[in-house]
């Protein structure tokens, strides 16, 4: 059986609050407490070896607690050294049956409940949890759980409220806090350059297809992906860039693209709009400035340039606009998709020849389609009517 070190490699937010679960639930059952926990992945036999700071019973032996931190490895994260509390109870299966309304739920092992700083679905108010969390707890805890019980789970993340601020989380329903959406064990980030590879990978199969129409969409993750499906785009046309924007501009031009429409969260293209082309925020993040300086140029009042200057995010400073002023805030925002077409186009003439058009379409943190540039609006067609009224 294999095992990596932590050391060399970084593991994704799922993998580190499995392994507090599981030396808790360990702990609870009356074991020693184990600080190097073997995790177990889908899919393969794979084991790799997490470590936990440590844990305790609480409540007279009744629960358990566990604490560890989060470990990216030499990938940038804002989860880096982010505190993990696992905490964990058995109950008896009969009590369980009586607390859940929902009849689908009653055979299930695990009631997952979100603590503070642990995301939640603004429409439903449940966890935010990726399909790969869920199978790795059951990987590695319901074996544990003894015969009639069920494990009551919550999950804290003392900073989680705080560093959910920094992300898009709200721009895809995920309100208090971080989601534990990761699809795999290892990190990968869309900052990497492997990722780059993948996307010019992507882009010369797609382009060497026969029936390869010319148009082409990028999207940064997978929310986008997810969204850019689901109002009716066709998925052979849809490339995930991640951060990596800029370079994957210009190979599209270079794999023979026509037009290429970027599709996005306001709060992850603004950056374009500002020259930014890699758009990871531990490299570049100045969008309040962006938003700033643009609404110079447009000509916004004074006074209220100098309240979107004093806000802590883009997404405030877009709903106080907003709130005060929708027809100023469209205005700035259109100028803003305008600003994004233009300097795209300029990136790319510094790099290649190319007569590419490039457009651009904003959705907002609500996950609606605001704000066209003009090339986006007429890459759209009758979709982009639609989707506009």
């Amino acid at each position: 059986m294999n095992h990596f070190s932590t050391v060399e490699k970084g593991f994704t937010l799922p993998v580190w609050v499995v392994a507090a679960a599981k030396a808790a639930t360990q702990v609870l059952l009356g074991n020693d407490f184990e600080p190097d926990q073997l995790i177990r992945l889908p899919n393969t036999q794979e084991k790799i070896s997490i470590p936990v700071q440590s844990t305790s019973l609480i409540d007279h032996g009744n629960k358990a607690l566990a604490i560890n931190y989060s470990d990216p490895g030499e990938v940038l994260d804002i989860t880096r050294g982010m505190e993990i509390w696992a905490l964990v109870q058995f109950q008896k299966n009969h009590e369980l049956l009586k607390s859940r309304k929902n009849s689908d739920e009653i055979n299930s092992w695990l009631n997952l409940v979100p603590g503070f700083g642990f995301g939640r679905h603004i429409s439903t108010g449940k966890p935010s949890i990726s399909t790969f969390t869920y199978e790795l707890l059951n990987l590695n805890i319901r074996d544990l759980v003894p015969k009639g019980f069920s494990l009551n789970l919550e999950i804290v993340f003392p900073q989680g409220k705080e560093l959910a601020e920094r992300t898009s989380n709200s721009a895809f329903g995920v309100v208090e806090g971080l989601a534990l959406i990761g699809t795999q064990a290892q990190v990968q980030t869309s900052a990497s350059p492997d990722q780059l590879k993948k996307i010019i990978d992507d882009l010369r199969t797609r382009c060497d297809d026969c029936n390869f129409s010319g148009d082409l969409i990028f999207v940064i993750g997978e929310n986008g992906f997810e969204l850019a499906t689901k109002v009716g785009f066709d998925q052979t046309s849809i490339i995930k860039t991640g951060n990596w924007i800029g370079p994957s501009i210009v190979a599209a031009a270079n794999s023979g693209v026509k037009k290429l429409l970027l599709f996005g969260y306001h709060g992850k293209l603004i950056k374009l709009a500002g020259g930014i082309f890699h758009t990871h925020h531990h490299l570049a993040d100045s969008r309040l400035e962006i938003l700033t300086y643009l609404a110079v140029q447009e000509g916004i009042p004074q006074y209220l340039i100098e309240s979107l200057s004093k806000m802590k995010t883009i997404e405030q400073a877009f709903l106080l606009l907003d709130k005060e002023h929708s027809d100023i805030a469209k205005s700035l925002w259109l100028r803003i998709a305008r600003e994004i077409e233009f300097r795209s186009s300029k990136y790319l003439g510094r790099y290649v020849h190319s007569s590419m058009e490039i457009g651009a379409v904003l959705f907002d943190r609500h996950r609606k389609l605001r704000w066209f540039g003009p090339h986006g609006l007429k890459q759209l067609g009758s979709l982009g009517q639609s989707l506009r009224t």
